[in-house]
């Protein structure tokens, strides 16, 4: 009786201990490292730099980060190589289709109000900069449909008599949609669609106008490095319409309608069977969340001092332990700050 009663005790303890908030699950305790995708963009690499520095001081888990094309890595997430893929926008088929198999989820809503993208001016277009001696060049400006009366402010030197649009490289999902807004909001007979060369091409435009106190219209979108560095203001397009996106996405030869891109909620993809084995690594990643104004200031940082993501997700443990906290049971938070002292 006493040997049974000993095993009952043992099985309880050992029941209680597996489904604990704050203990990792059969994943981690078997010793299995958790891969996740090395992202190719500043957001991404340390949303995963800083999901990774938690679960690795946090719940003991074994970490590695698998560099790839952003393909290669979806593709290894949904054939199970992977365990977690930050900072997914659930565009492409590749997730999609995964999704419709149950081989992955997408859970976590990373930031708040989700990501956004548009046209973008800088702030002293609008409102000027004193202390740079810049004054107000196109006051009134506020939405798209204005942008006609300021095709001389944002002058294409290449072609006089319109006005310049920096769009995306060509192959960009933005560049097609980007191409698209411009037929609907019929502004292509005022603004040439001018596609930047590469991603650090188009930074490079923004950044040089920007330093330089010119005017410059241009797309963009949130988080991103850019976005912490400077001042933008974003102008306003006609409100979402679900009938209207399909046109702009697909371009499958209909006439284009009006209509703005639809906040992104920014995820997390995670395989099914590491989801099914981690629950408290779930429910702490359903928790993460920051503000795009830290998130932007934060990776702008990152690329201003050069550091890698590791580092600036380290700091910014040491730096945010009010937020972070939120996102996990004591006993892991303590694991985790005493990592990062």
């Amino acid at each position: 009786m006493q040997g049974k009663h000993l095993l009952g005790c043992t099985l309880s303890m050992l029941l209680l201990a597996s489904s604990s908030p704050s203990m990792a699950g059969s994943w981690c305790a078997a010793g299995k490292p958790v891969r996740l995708a090395g992202i190719t963009w500043e957001s991404g690499q340390f949303y995963a730099a800083l999901i990774s520095e938690i679960i690795r001081t946090g719940y003991g888990c074994q970490v590695e980060t698998v560099p790839g094309s952003t393909a290669a890595t979806e593709t290894a997430l949904v054939n199970g190589d992977l365990q977690l893929w930050t900072e997914q926008w659930n565009r492409t088929d590749i997730i999609k289709k995964g999704l419709a198999s149950g081989k992955i989820k997408l859970i976590g809503d990373l930031l708040q109000g989700g990501a956004y993208e548009g046209f973008f001016v800088p702030d002293y277009v609008i409102k000027g900069d004193a202390r740079r001696g810049i004054k107000p060049m196109a006051p009134a400006l506020q939405s798209v449909a204005d942008l006609p009366r300021y095709k001389d402010l944002f002058k294409d030197e290449e072609e006089p008599g319109k006005g310049r649009f920096l769009n995306c490289p060509s192959g960009w999902d933005c560049e097609r949609i980007n191409t698209q807004k411009l037929k609907a909001y019929q502004l292509e007979s005022s603004y040439t669609n001018f596609r930047a060369g590469t991603g650090s091409a188009m930074d490079a435009a923004i950044a040089s106008a920007y330093e330089r106190g010119k005017p410059v219209l241009f797309y963009y979108w949130a988080p991103a490095t850019l976005m912490g560095r400077y001042r933008f203001i974003q102008l306003r397009e006609p409100a979402y319409n679900a009938r209207c996106w399909p046109t702009l996405q697909a371009n499958k030869g209909e006439a284009p309608c009006p209509s703005a891109t639809p906040a992104t909620t920014l995820q997390v993809g995670i395989a099914s069977n590491f989801m099914a084995a981690e629950p408290a690594i779930v429910a702490f990643i359903n928790k993460v969340k920051l503000s795009p104004e830290l998130l932007n200031r934060t990776i702008a940082r990152m690329s201003e001092q050069k550091q890698s993501p590791e580092t600036t997700a380290r700091e910014f443990l040491k730096q945010q332990p009010a937020l972070w906290k939120a996102w996990m049971p004591a006993d892991v938070a303590v694991k985790v700050q005493q990592a990062v002292k």
